[in-house]
């Protein structure tokens, strides 16, 4: 039975990017013969400070900590035919493990969701922004076997450093992810799902937002979920944080889906994750009109793809104005999901894709 070892950042669960992109194929991977492991550098008492301004001491442990850990994985890693690198073995300026590793006899699959060669340190580690390196991840994606890019512009930027490069769609599990089968009575809920560090992009909502309370008053609602730091009073809005057990529900009272993005390079990079959550469940979704999502949505079929302010005021006022206009394009967009961003629709390719790398034979040391 071959063995693949995941080397990635969180915990099984934890991550939405580990999530949606390979930890949902694991039971499929065993299942077709392949025996998968996590080797993960964050813990559950990480959490508690990682993110979070100052504590020095135990954040300097903790990469002590992860430097072990990945020397660990080196040490071992002739016990695996493939090694799978999420974004990056150590959270740092190092690529000295990847190159480790490429020395080694297993195939490297690189793969990467986001524009990660754009600096982006979160406000919380600012002080620790000297220790990473983003322009890395051009020498990572050369040294992989194999390279899976989440849309086809993190690809076009991929086949510049290596010939070798797959678009992999970032997938939803569609059994998992069930509209709900009755809406509760009150007002119509207009919700956002993202994080700590990407609540910068629910604020271009905002002024629309603002417009639209004046306009329907209580006849709407506003929920933001992934920061429950997150207060807007005059939106009414306490945000919630995330949690696994209760994620589905949480967008599952959602009425309307928004993803509001700037026109910038990071955001171009983004493989519309949230926007088809929202979809999966059957939820009428806008988008910003910004990379991948002008691929998902079909801008009046299967969601909206509004630019300006005025047109998320008009198209959101649409929405809440009639249900049956949310009822049609929520069943599109959970039918474009089923048959273009599904696990269903892609473990074939993954599993063809691991299959290849090991018909190729041994890796050739770089």
């Amino acid at each position: 039975m071959p063995k693949v070892l995941f080397i990635a950042s969180h915990r099984q669960g934890r991550s939405p990017g580990q999530r949606f992109r390979f930890e949902q194929y694991f039971d499929f991977l065993a299942g077709h013969g392949f025996k998968c492991e996590l080797s993960h550098l964050v813990g559950p008492a990480d959490d508690q400070f990682l993110y979070k301004p100052g504590h020095f001491l135990k954040k300097l442990r903790f990469v002590r900590r992860c430097i072990a850990k990945r020397r660990a994985d080196v040490a071992r890693m002739r016990g695996y035919e493939i090694i799978f690198i999420s974004r990056e073995a150590l959270m740092t300026r190092s690529t000295w493990f990847e190159r480790a590793f490429r020395r080694g006899s297993a195939k490297i699959i690189y793969d990467f969701d986001d524009s990660v060669w754009l600096s982006n340190v979160s406000e919380a580690n600012r002080r620790w922004g000297w220790v990473k390196d983003a322009s890395k991840t051009s020498k990572l994606i050369a040294l992989a076997d194999l390279v899976f890019a989440g849309n086809n512009y993190l690809a076009e930027y991929a086949r510049k450093f290596n010939g070798r490069v797959q678009v992999v769609a970032t997938t939803i599990d569609t059994e998992e992810y069930l509209p709900r089968t009755v809406r509760p009575e009150g007002p119509v809920v207009i919700g956002w799902s993202g994080s700590i560090t990407t609540i910068q992009h629910f604020r271009y909502a905002v002024p629309a937002l603002r417009r639209l309370k004046a306009k329907f008053g209580d006849r709407i609602a506003f929920r933001v979920v992934g920061d429950g730091n997150f207060h807007h009073e005059e939106l009414g809005i306490t945000g919630l944080p995330w949690r696994k057990e209760s994620e589905l529900n949480d967008l599952r009272a959602m009425d309307i889906g928004i993803m509001p993005l700037p026109d910038d390079e990071w955001a171009r990079g983004k493989c519309g994750l949230k926007g088809l959550q929202y979809m999966a469940l059957g939820i009428p979704t806008l988008l910003s009109p910004v990379g991948v999502n002008t691929e998902i949505i079909s801008h009046g079929i299967n969601g909206f793809l509004p630019r300006t302010e005025d047109e998320w005021v008009e198209q959101i006022a649409r929405l809440v104005e009639d249900a049956d206009l949310r009822a049609r394009l929520g069943a599109e967009a959970r039918r474009t999901v089923e048959e273009r961003y599904s696990v269903k629709a892609w473990q074939g390719t993954y599993l063809k894709h691991f299959n290849s790398l090991l018909e190729q034979g041994q890796a050739i040391p770089a």
